[in-house]
């Protein structure tokens, strides 16, 4: 018997986590556009059709068809009033004797440094845990991008090292640091045996 699987959808006091929806074309490609001096210094460079609809409606199908197949989970941060704040994805999720996934994440200029990165980070990784059963999760970020490294810290990620070239941002290859959250993690705990 066929059981159609319910999209994830995941909550906290004041943001839902949840998959894009053709709807919020206008929401997203305004977030972006407006913020895209904060963003771009962090990302890889914008296709020249990063913000058409077409473009949009890829990556809906794209979110919907990877969270189907387990491989990924792009979910928006909607804040409670129906506000959207940004993204974060689950990505690169690994089986068998792996049991890991990588996080990457965004947030609207307005609504940065107020905690809703980390209330997102926070239920994905413990969705990841728990509802995936997955038992690492990495992330990475430029060393100089130190709003995401605390974020990253005060969310439990431990820095492991760093990655040489590892992506191309803003034009560029770059180096980047290593994050990484343990399930059941006793790293720097003095009774760790």
């Amino acid at each position: 018997m066929f059981l159609r699987q319910r999209p994830v959808s995941l909550e906290t006091e004041r943001i839902v986590l949840r998959l894009p929806a053709h709807g919020d074309f206008h929401a997203w490609t305004g977030l972006r556009q407006s913020s895209r001096d904060f963003l771009t210094p962090w990302e890889p460079v914008w296709s020249p059709d990063h913000l058409s609809r077409k473009s949009f409606v890829n990556r809906v199908y794209w979110a919907a068809r990877a969270s189907r197949g387990g491989t990924a989970l792009p979910l928006f941060l909607v804040r409670r009033d129906g506000v959207l704040l940004g993204a974060i994805t689950l990505d690169n999720i690994r089986r068998g004797p792996a049991q890991s996934g990588t996080i990457g994440y965004w947030i609207g200029q307005p609504f940065a440094r107020q905690g809703y990165m980390r209330e997102a980070i926070g239920v994905l990784v413990h969705h990841a845990f728990t509802a995936l059963d997955l038992s690492r999760i990495e992330a990475a970020c430029l060393p100089e991008n130190a709003a995401s490294r605390g974020v990253l810290e005060k969310s439990g990620f431990k820095y492991e090292g760093v990655a040489q070239s590892y992506l191309q941002i803003d034009g560029r290859w770059r180096n980047h640091v290593l994050y990484a959250n343990l399930r059941g993690d006793r790293r720097g705990r003095s009774d760790a045996r």
